[in-house]
């Protein structure tokens, strides 16, 4: 566990970094050339930079052990901050979406420079490599802040490869695409953010387990044969890990002892599980 948050640490400090090098080149380069697609692009690190910023905060308290007040620690603090990634990844992407709009119907032009593909080859390039360290850590340890963070870096090299042929073909006196650019990558911002809100949503509303999970736990329920029946099955999220609450049902001639036997194997087999915390289990005889 002190492995998963420190590689989570590190991946957010270097996006914070890596995002801080390509905003002031992209910022000072686009707003020196005019060219709505870099500017948007610039606008794009601005929020990523506050996604690693995000990523490096929630991180930091969902590592917190559980402790009096909090019963099952604090993993949903990684939801939490998801969510306030993908809410800022929401207003960026209106904003993009406006000015692009505004340009392209005001046929607004740029001052192509050979400056402007360096500065989105070297985008791609760094982004590439922050991509593959993050998806690599996200395939590790499955924190849905690495996988917005490695989304976020994928989606950085596609939106850059097409400003970068926005750019190009600039140089031919080709601009309204600057603009159809500009426009695209807040629709592609809008639709990785509203992903993300879901996802973390679901989680802070208690979204239940999944039915796959909720079938293989049943199976290992009716592998007791003293269990008659299951009258309850609730799953609660705590972060990426649940808590699984089950009321059985055993003969009521079987002794409290016994009964609460078979409970206590049963927890211990569910709590193997991957995706279970903590598995709380009632009897009721019959």
């Amino acid at each position: 566990m002190d492995t998963k948050f420190k590689d989570i640490k590190n991946a957010g400090v270097l996006g914070i970094l890596g995002n801080i090098f390509l905003l002031i080149i992209k910022g000072f380069i686009g707003f020196a050339s005019h060219s709505q697609a870099m500017i948007a692009d610039a606008f794009n690190s601005a929020a990523d930079i506050l996604a690693s910023l995000m990523t490096f905060i929630g991180n930091k308290i969902a590592s917190e052990p559980e402790d009096y007040n909090h019963h099952f620690g604090h993993g949903k603090a990684e939801y939490i901050f998801s969510l306030l990634i993908s809410i800022s990844m929401l207003l960026v992407a209106i904003k993009l979406f406006v000015d692009a709009l505004l340009s392209l119907i005001n046929h607004a032009t740029f001052t192509f420079s050979w400056i402007l593909i360096i500065v989105c080859i070297l985008t791609i390039l760094t982004k590439l490599v922050l991509y593959q360290y993050t998806k690599a850590m996200y395939k590790k340890h499955g924190s849905i802040l690495l996988k917005s963070s490695y989304q976020d870096h994928r989606n950085d090299c596609i939106v850059t490869t097409f400003t970068l042929v926005s750019v190009v073909l600039g140089n031919f006196g080709i601009f309204y695409f600057d603009g159809i650019i500009g426009i695209g990558i807040s629709l592609w911002i809008f639709i990785s953010g509203f992903s993300i809100f879901m996802e973390s949503y679901n989680i802070l509303m208690d979204i239940s387990l999944d039915e796959n999970t909720k079938t293989f736990i049943l199976n290992l329920v009716y592998e007791h044969d003293n269990i008659k029946n299951v009258s309850n099955l609730y799953t609660v999220p705590t972060g990426y890990h649940y808590v699984v609450i089950l009321t059985i049902c055993v003969d009521g001639n079987m002794s409290t002892f016994e009964s609460h036997e078979l409970a206590d194997h049963l927890e211990k087999d569910i709590e193997a599980l991957e995706k279970i915390n903590k598995a709380i289990i009632h009897v009721n005889p019959v």
